[in-house]
């Protein structure tokens, strides 16, 4: 049969602004790199932009859920009050809405380094909206699991109470971006027990991890995705 053929053809990059900035979503050379050294964003766009439904727990320095790019794509919890002072859904946690601040114990999980915030947006930024960024996915939802303070430490038990809560409020996944060199069987219990896909960095330092291990990159879970730079 001589059928009409149509070609797969790219969508047309979003209208935000500083869209050309992000050479890891659409490298066409503009930051003096390599073209196509990209994750092929817009042939991924093509297919999904990116759905509601989705909700990632960002574990790191919180985020500003005020930001305009980032306002519309906050999950909020459906079972919290918010500012109320009490713990409307018993999770053990009172007014985490937005999620909550593990660092100092309160419903508030503002950022203040904005290394989440940053985070954040890689994974969320409203796209096509004409403000700012376009994340990865255009639509999901991201929940602000602070443990790191505005300096970018935390204890070792804060961060294995944000991964547990992620697991107990389903979440469908949690980022991570952030290391340390030395094992933690709570933590690794922790991931194991949340039972939801942990992605994590393999950190800045350029090492191959099979012979100089980091965590929790390291750690042997099937639920671990490891995720590095170019």
């Amino acid at each position: 049969p001589n059928y009409w053929v149509e070609n797969v053809a790219l969508v047309d990059p979003p209208n935000d602004p500083y869209f050309d900035d992000l050479w890891g979503i659409h490298n066409t050379g503009q930051t003096g790199g390599v073209p196509g050294a990209d994750i092929s964003a817009l042939d991924a766009w093509d297919i999904e932009e990116g759905s509601d439904e989705v909700v990632v727990g960002v574990i790191d320095t919180g985020i500003d859920y005020n930001h305009p790019d980032l306002i519309d794509n906050m999950w909020t919890n459906k079972g919290e009050t918010p500012n109320n002072g009490v713990d409307d859904d018993a999770n053990g946690y009172v007014d985490d809405y937005y999620g909550y601040n593990f660092n100092n114990d309160t419903g508030d999980p503002w950022d203040d380094m904005f290394h989440g915030t940053h985070c954040a947006g890689i994974i969320a930024a409203s796209g096509d909206n004409g403000i700012g960024v376009a994340g990865v996915s255009w639509n999901a939802k991201v929940a602000a699991l602070k443990w790191l303070d505005g300096g970018g430490w935390g204890e070792a038990f804060m961060a294995v109470e944000a991964i547990l809560y992620s697991g107990m409020m389903g979440f469908d996944m949690s980022s991570n971006s952030w290391h340390w060199i030395s094992e933690n069987e709570g933590m690794r219990d922790a991931i194991e027990v949340a039972d939801i896909l942990f992605v994590i960095a393999a950190a800045n330092d350029g090492m191959d991890l099979d012979l100089y291990p980091d965590y929790p990159a390291s750690y042997d879970l099937d639920n671990i995705l490891v995720v590095a730079a170019t």
